[in-house]
Parts: C-alpha cells; sequence; structure tokens
C-alpha cells in the first residue's frame, strides 16, 4: 500500500495527514503555535515556527501509521493564503516575522493607491482588490520598514514567498523556490489571464521580480525533500492554497457549483470554469486551480472572522472555556433578544472591503450574557456567508438553487449549518469527509503519482453526510437579515 501525506499549514496550527491508497485517513498529527500582535490590526508569525510544527507533525503523523518515508508516494501541500515572508535566499535566514493575511498594516498605503487610481489596472490584471489583505503590499512593507532589506532586495538577495513557498524551500533544503498558481493569484503580483508575474504590479509595488518564485500548475513536480528530514526523499507532486484545495477536494469541478469553508475565517469559491468573471459587487476573481496549464476561474469571497469570533468568546472575553460549548450554550439563549455580533475585529472582507472598521455588537439588555453571545457568535458567520452568496449571484446570474458544500471545522456544528440553511433559505450540504482540505491537496499529488483517480471518477467519491433544510419561516429570516444589515452600516459608520 502506497500513501500520500498532506501538509496542511494553516492559520492558528500545522497539520499533517496521511491518507491511503483509498484517501482513508490513516493517521494525523496537529500543533498548534503562537499567534502575535504587536500592533492593533497587525498579526504575525514567527517564520520558524511555521516551519518547525510542520516538520513534526508530519513525523509525528508518520510515527502514528507506523510508516517509513519509502511507504509515502508524494506529498501534498495547502497552505494559508497571502501570509507574506521574506528570507535571505542563501542562509534561509528570514528578515522579519511572517506578516499574516489578516494583518492591516498597509491600510494607508492601500488607500494612497486607491486615491492614484490604480484600483482599476489592479483589479483588471489580478482579479483582486487593493486591500492589506493580499501579499504584495506586505511585501513592500517589509521592504520599506526593515533595514537594509531594499537594498538587499535589489541585490537580489532577498525572495518572497507564500507559506507554501517557505515550506517547500526548507523541504528542499533550500534548493527549490516555487509556487502554485492559485497561490500566486493571491499576491497582487500576478496576472491572471497572462499566467504570469506581472511587471506592472511589481513596479506599482517596487518588487524587483528576482524574488519571486517560479510558478506551476497545482499538480507538478515541485522537488523532492532532503534525506535527512524523513529518512529517504519523497517527491513533492500539489499544492493549492487552503481554499482553492478545499474546492478540489469538495469536487467542485463544474461551473457553478459552490463551497464555503468555515475555518479561522470563510471563504466561499464559485466555479466559473474558463472565464474569469469580473465582479460588479467587489467580490475577488481567482484561479480556482490550474492543471495541464489550464487555469478553472472562480470567484471568491471572502470573510476575515468566522471560527476566529467564536476563539475571540474563549480566549478575549472568556465567556466559554472551550470552542464545542458554544453550541449548547447558544441553544439557551432567549428567543425575545436579538443580539448581533459584526466581528470586525480586523476589518470586513467581502462585499464591504473596509480595513479600518472594527467590530461592534448591538442589541444588548440588561439580560444578555454569555448564551446570547454565544448565539450572536454562530449567527454572524451565516450572516456574512448570506452576504458573499447574494454577491456572487448577482456577479454569476445564478437561480441560487445550487446547494452550498461546506467544510471546516464549524461545519461540524449542527447548530451553525441549520443557521446557514435557515438564513439563506437554501439546502447546505455537509460531506462525510471533512478533510476536504487536506484531502484536495492529497489528491493532486495522488493523481500526479498515479495512485488516486482522475478528476471524473475522484468527483464521484464525494459522500453526503447530512443536508440541512431551511426551517425558518420568511419573515422571520428577513427581519433578522435586516437586523443585520443595520448593524453593519452602523459598525461602518463608526
Amino acid at each position: 500500500m502506497r500513501y500520500i501525506l498532506a501538509i496542511d499549514q494553516g492559520t492558528t496550527s500545522s497539520r499533517a495527514i496521511l491518507f491511503d491508497d483509498k484517501m482513508r485517513v490513516a493517521a494525523m498529527a496537529q500543533e498548534e503555535f503562537t499567534q502575535h500582535y504587536p500592533d492593533s490590526g497587525w498579526v504575525e508569525h514567527d517564520c520558524m515556527d511555521l516551519w518547525s510544527t510542520t516538520a513534526a507533525t508530519c513525523r509525528a503523523a508518520m510515527e502514528k501509521a507506523g510508516l517509513k518515508a519509502s511507504d509515502i508516494a508524494g506529498i501534498g501541500i495547502t497552505n494559508q493564503r497571502e501570509t507574506t515572508l521574506v528570507w535571505d535566499r542563501k542562509t534561509g535566514k528570514p528578515i522579519h516575522n511572517a506578516i499574516v493575511w489578516q494583518d492591516r498594516r498597509t491600510s494607508d498605503l492601500c488607500q494612497t493607491l486607491k486615491a492614484e487610481g490604480y484600483e482599476p489596472q489592479v483589479t483588471e490584471k489580478t482579479g483582486l482588490l487593493l486591500d492589506p489583505y493580499f501579499s504584495g503590499t506586505k511585501v513592500a512593507w517589509l521592504l520599506d520598514n526593515v533595514e537594509g532589506a531594499r537594498a538587499r532586495a535589489e541585490a537580489g538577495e532577498l525572495i518572497f514567498g507564500t507559506v507554501d513557498s517557505w515550506i517547500i524551500w526548507h523541504l528542499t533544503g533550500g534548493t527549490t523556490h516555487v509556487t502554485d498558481a492559485t497561490n500566486a493569484a493571491r499576491t497582487l503580483l500576478y496576472d491572471i489571464r497572462q499566467g504570469r508575474w506581472s511587471s506592472t504590479m511589481c513596479k506599482m509595488l517596487g518588487i524587483p521580480m528576482s524574488m519571486l518564485p517560479e510558478v506551476k500548475d497545482c499538480a507538478a513536480d515541485f522537488g523532492e525533500t532532503r534525506a535527512d528530514l524523513f529518512g529517504a526523499q519523497i517527491p513533492i507532486l500539489g499544492i493549492a492554497g487552503d481554499q482553492q484545495a478545499a474546492t478540489i477536494g469538495q469536487a467542485c469541478f463544474k461551473p457553478g457549483m459552490l463551497k464555503s469553508t468555515y475555518g479561522t475565517g470563510c471563504f466561499a469559491l464559485l466555479n466559473t470554469g474558463d472565464t474569469p468573471v469580473v465582479s460588479e459587487n467587489r467580490l475577488l476573481t481567482t484561479i480556482a486551480y490550474q492543471m495541464d496549464g489550464k487555469p478553472t476561474y472562480a470567484l471568491e469571497g471572502s470573510i476575515f472572522i468566522a471560527g476566529a469570533v467564536v476563539q475571540w468568546l474563549r480566549d478575549g472575553v472568556q465567556m466559554i472555556r472551550q470552542a464545542p460549548e458554544t453550541q449548547p450554550l447558544a441553544e439557551t439563549a432567549d428567543a425575545s433578544q436579538n443580539v448581533v455580533i459584526v466581528p470586525a475585529f480586523t476589518g470586513l472582507g467581502a462585499p464591504y472591503w473596509n480595513a479600518e472598521c472594527r467590530g461592534a455588537v448591538f442589541g444588548l439588555t440588561r439580560n444578555s450574557g454569555p448564551a446570547e453571545f454565544a448565539r450572536a457568535a454562530l449567527e454572524s458567520v451565516g450572516y456574512q456567508t448570506r452576504d458573499l452568496l447574494e454577491a456572487m449571484q448577482a456577479d454569476w446570474g445564478a437561480s441560487g438553487e445550487t446547494a452550498l458544500r461546506v467544510d471546516g471545522g464549524m461545519s461540524a456544528s449542527d447548530y451553525t449549518m441549520q443557521f446557514l440553511a435557515d438564513i439563506l433559505g437554501a439546502q447546505v450540504d455537509r460531506p462525510k469527509v471533512l478533510e476536504t482540505t487536506a484531502m484536495g491537496a492529497a489528491w493532486l499529488a495522488g493523481q500526479r503519482v498515479g495512485i488516486y483517480p482522475g478528476m471524473d471518477e475522484f468527483a464521484q467519491t464525494w459522500a453526503l453526510e447530512r443536508s440541512f433544510e431551511p426551517a425558518m419561516d420568511g419573515a422571520t429570516r428577513d427581519d433578522k437579515y435586516a437586523a443585520w444589515k443595520r448593524a453593519v452600516s452602523a459598525t461602518l459608520a463608526f
């Protein structure tokens, strides 16, 4: 039996999952790492934490399964996107902590570029908006704020990468500086129509093109691991950013298919086929996946805070001790209260794209307590998803009849998924395999090496665990969503 090792390097933890030749999970290991908040709206990771936890979980998963490197046919990697690292080309030493996708420190630069009229050109080439979310302005900040960085970059001494590039650089002992099209498409530096780095975007942000990695398909030869890491070399055969990997793992291969992943944030992707659809509603046009040199495009809506609102209840205001407490607590909330949380802790993503606003709570009474906060936290995910799907339907012209396929940690909450179906007025489908992000990465590598089926056969293996049908009456749905829209308007105004 041959196995595939999926590396899932996320925002709060690194995971390694071993899949057998039937795409069943054989072993898993996970390790959290520290989040750093050096200033308001700033979020960083220690670059070496990303690498050390990745290596440690790979070894731990192999040990749990009793496997040697020779048992593993290939590695697939999926990663938190947009998080930005710059390091020395020769030594591998990072010049600064990684700047995380949630980080908002470049909002002033984005506003300046918008005021100078650059955003239409940015959207035309990259499919993105001028927002601190994306990697390009983070690279520019590093070059301008780390002493000597710009001179070193212009001398060819420094290289840039998203987390996938950083992990592969270390896996291969510094011999390979690569990425895939889905990660490249999130940098503000990649022309998604021409399929190459954009000299125009690099010039706009003052980024030397010598810093950029080679861009490949999602399934490709990305090098081999150092023999001393795991006992023998293992080929690296697949890469996709986490949301694109989930799209693949959910088998959303046909235009019009839609998935939404609920992790730290929430990300909905709608497959638009070989056509990059330009959004009129401030959604992103991005690459869903690229195979055999041919990109498949998607519309994407990004919510910055989904599962993180539960972490806030646990760590920030300490209303719960563990995340699973949220659902039973929410079920006891006073039905006569309508507490609304707008979790704009690091600004609001699609379709608002406001980097400056911050979170707010509305509708508090003297009797509001942890139960009402828990319910409001879970409901905020449903409201934000409806914002995205309404924008997608307006751009795509879809009727809204397509079921939403869900995955990620929060999708395990029946309460949250039922509210999602209720507030959308649409069917929500949860698959049997919730590890769709890792599954997508594993499939890319496994089909590349010939032990997993091709796209059509893989799509047929998708299996439903439960469908959630809307049970809320239309008047209640409309009233609750109208209250959410008022709360968002007030948050933006404040």
